[in-house]
């Protein structure tokens, strides 16, 4: 097992309590992807798993947010899934089976416009998920999206953004989404939501669109 992601300090202690290797790395630049992905092909030339969870919360509206803060935004949630799978695709493709699980959010299957940017960089990984399962179940890569609700993280505190109490006791925690993926990964899901009935809201939106988007503006979310 390696581990990507940005922070050091916080990959080496990880990577030592798992018996894991780590690589700084910071998957919205491009080149940084292919440098890290060059160096463990190297070492690893077969990936049988590769997960995509890097992703920042956009803080506000489309109207609100910096606009380096928006690019930021689309180069992670959407653009790092692009350049992690495709540095990562000679060693998926050298075993016979390989899954790739992107964790993209339910905020990717409606319009959330108190955080419309956030909201477009899923919708947008989404996609990306839907046509690479597509495109690369025949070369053996199964490709599984993730699509969770509210969680619990040190980058989304949940419990201190969501001005609904309602809305709060919504709110999982991380362990409850790994032990998803884990599920999937064992019964080869495809598209899945955590917790499952979350996947009432894309129904909801498609079927009174304009009486959904009504109540998710006034559904408590603070921006900041």
């Amino acid at each position: 097992m390696v581990l990507l992601a940005r922070r050091e300090d916080r990959l080496r202690a990880l990577a030592e309590e798992l018996g894991a290797e780590y690589e700084p790395c910071d998957v919205s630049r491009r080149e940084d992807v292919e440098r890290v992905a060059a160096s463990i092909l190297e070492r690893h030339p077969q990936i049988h798993v590769l997960v995509n969870n890097a992703g920042i919360r956009g803080g506000a509206s489309f109207a609100a947010i910096d606009p380096e803060r928006l690019e930021e935004v689309l180069r992670v949630n959407y653009l790092g899934s692009v350049w992690s799978l495709r540095a990562f695709l000679p060693g998926l493709e050298a075993v016979e089976r390989s899954d790739v699980v992107n964790i993209v959010s339910v905020a990717g299957t409606v319009a959330f416009p108190p955080s419309g940017p956030y909201s477009a960089s899923k919708h947008a990984q989404l996609a990306f998920s839907r046509a690479t399962a597509a495109e690369l179940r025949g070369r053996g890569i199964h490709v599984h999206t993730v699509n969770p609700g509210f969680v619990e993280t040190e980058g989304f505190p949940q419990a201190s953004v969501l001005g609904s109490a309602l809305l709060r006791r919504l709110v999982v925690g991380p362990e409850h989404v790994a032990r998803h993926v884990l599920k999937v990964l064992r019964r080869d899901k495809g598209e899945t939501f955590v917790p499952r009935w979350y996947r009432a809201a894309p129904v909801a939106q498609a079927l009174a669109p304009g009486l959904f988007a009504r109540l998710l503006s006034r559904a408590g979310y603070r921006r900041s």
